[in-house]
């Protein structure tokens, strides 16, 4: 099906071509057209224009309504102020145009594919071997699998990238520790299979014990720095523990992103290690093109405009003085395998907001290497901290970082409780009950994340999350079930839209947000933005809530109200249900 052209976009034609036929050799004449809360729309860039034109703004307004088409979309246009122009629509046009939506066989909506889609590698949910999820990994899992949804429901390809730390110093501290404790493994691994949460629990406490080791004894440390050599030389042995680590792992990250309702592929993760047989290469092309110098035995990038405290240029070390390889030579080895093997014509990091300065510093040094060109774009989708509801960051009451699983199940738990609370005719089993709340519970969770603009922090408070009032999910999948609920006791009765009829305002309000669906997946896409789907899905559901109290449906006057409204209805169920999924939210019929 063809996409359809949305009412904002219909109007803001028609004003453009008159405003071009008023002023003649105007090119892009832009009306910049808005909502408003005194018409359906209101055009403000007439005093701009006049004043380039050295025009009267008032007297181009009239020109401008004067040659402005109107009958099948716009109703009324009207002179306001100093030279702003109040567009009213037709309710025919309304209901006209949601009705091209709601016929969209793909369960589209009648959402275009961009014209521009190419290949997005995203870099998402980077989790540690051997260590704990922690609720530091919850935003960079949530954010990334949201945009992963968003793009690729506008036509991009999307490949995820799953850049986990199974590399470095902590791995030789690690497998000597075993080597030196041989009973460690098998006692704490276990040799039948263990559940992934359990596994990384003894993998958890292995390291803490290793890291007591490196801390306190030198020699130790020494042995284990020897078998960070053994590690990056390839040596068979090292390596089969090494491998252990990172296949029980694994396992554990999956039962996590499962519980998370994410979809995670084995190809997806590419750890650090994946770049190993490409970081000499970076190396040697970054020094051979005098994009890296040799800084005191180190191979370093400056930059002119990062300067440290002291006033002296801080260098990007890609290669360390003692031979090691830093964190920027697997970034920038990532760099080369995703745009010339992959073929990305867009990079994005869901990186922690901290990370900038290091992420500033690689994209510049891909840049001057010809690596990043016209043709590639690179971006860090920064995010802030997630805040306890002290307003510090997110602590246990020991001052440990909180486990992801813990937090996950508390929220399930939590919405568990509101989804039986709420079940007062008990019409929900227990399997239900547990199902719904687990949606509701995980909902919550990415809702308050995603609603949230990425590079601010916030509050992390489950009281208000499960709350069924406020800017939360559990508000928007109640509004969802509750017309799901409308439309099974309508029985034979059919949405079906009447254009033929005169709006209500609740109704009008409605379905003029209801058809800017479209245009804010677009913008959400291409500014990287899930927050703009989220506040749009909240105004939708209100604006809904306002509907439902002011415009019977099953009581409605005619037949042909009845049908029109569970028409209204049903477009605002299936546009929530698909702007929720975007979200990675789940919808559940019954409430």
């Amino acid at each position: 099906m063809a996409s359809v052209t949305s009412l904002t976009a219909s109007v803001h034609q028609r004003l453009a071509s008159a405003l071009s036929a008023a002023l003649p050799g105007t090119a892009d004449a832009d009306p910049l057209l808005r909502r408003s809360d005194r018409a359906d729309y209101q055009a403000n860039g007439i005093l701009a224009l006049a004043k380039k034109a050295k025009a009267n703004p008032r007297e181009l307004a009239a020109q401008v309504v004067e040659r402005v088409e109107s009958g099948d979309v716009i109703k009324e246009i009207e002179v306001s102020g100093p030279g702003f122009l109040n567009v009213t629509v037709t309710d025919r046009a309304i209901l006209e145009n949601l009705a091209a939506r709601a016929t969209d066989p793909a369960e589209r909506l009648g959402v275009p594919h961009a014209d521009d889609a190419g290949t997005t590698v995203i870099d998402y949910a980077q989790p540690n071997v051997a260590k704990e999820m922690h609720v530091g990994h919850l935003r960079s899992a949530v954010i990334g699998d949201a945009m992963v949804q968003i793009l690729e429901f506008t036509g991009e390809t999307v490949v995820r990238r799953h850049h986990i730390g199974d590399w470095g110093t902590q791995f030789g501290m690690l497998i000597q520790y075993v080597d030196e404790h041989p009973e460690t493994l098998d006692h704490e691994l276990g040799t039948d299979e263990v559940s992934g949460e359990q596994a990384m629990s003894n993998l958890n406490r292995l390291y803490k014990a290793s890291r007591q080791l490196f801390d306190s004894d030198e020699e130790f440390k020494t042995r284990a720095r020897r078998r960070v050599v053994d590690l990056q030389a390839g040596d068979p042995a090292t390596l089969a523990v090494w491998q252990r680590f990172v296949d029980e792992s694994k396992i554990y990250f999956y039962s996590v992103f499962d519980k998370l309702d994410m979809k995670i592929d084995d190809p997806d993760i590419v750890g650090e290690s994946g770049y190993n047989d490409m970081l000499e290469e970076t190396c040697r092309l970054l020094e051979e093109s005098g994009v890296a110098v040799r800084s005191e035995g180190a191979l370093c990038v400056f930059f002119d405009d990062v300067k440290g405290p002291d006033g002296n240029p801080v260098p990007l070390i890609v290669r360390k003085s003692d031979g090691g390889y830093g964190y920027a030579a697997t970034d920038l080895s990532a760099i080369r395998d995703r745009v010339f093997n992959l073929k990305a014509t867009s990079l994005l990091y869901v990186v922690d907001a901290r990370q900038a300065l290091h992420f500033r510093m690689v994209f510049e040094t891909a840049r001057r290497a010809g690596w990043l060109g016209d043709d590639v774009t690179a971006h860090q989708l920064a995010f802030g901290t997630v805040l306890g509801k002290d307003g510090k960051p997110f602590k246990t009451r020991e001052g440990e970082t909180v486990r992801l699983i813990d937090l996950l199940d508390e929220a399930i738990e939590r919405a568990t409780a509101v989804v039986r609370e709420k079940d007062t005719q008990q019409r929900l089993s227990e399997t239900e009950i547990v199902e719904r709340g687990t949606q509701v519970g995980i909902g919550a969770v990415k809702y308050a994340d995603l609603s949230t603009s990425a590079n601010r922090d916030y509050k992390f408070d489950l009281d208000q999350m499960v709350s069924l009032n406020g800017d939360t999910s559990v508000y928007l999948q109640y509004a969802y079930a509750r017309i799901q609920s409308i439309l099974r006791k309508a029985g034979e009765t059919r949405p079906v839209p009447h254009p033929e009829l005169e709006l209500a305002d609740a109704e009008r309000a409605l379905g003029l947000h209801a058809d800017q669906f479209a245009e804010t997946v677009a913008e959400s896409a291409k500014e990287y933005a899930p927050h703009k789907l989220a506040a749009y899905l909240y105004q939708l559901a209100s604006l809904y809530t306002t509907f439902y109290d002011k415009c019977p449906v099953l009581k409605a006057e005619t037949p042909a109200q009845v049908e029109n409204r569970l028409f209204l209805g049903d477009v605002t169920a299936r546009t929530l249900h698909q702007g929720m999924a975007l979200l990675g939210i789940r919808t559940p019929e019954r409430l």
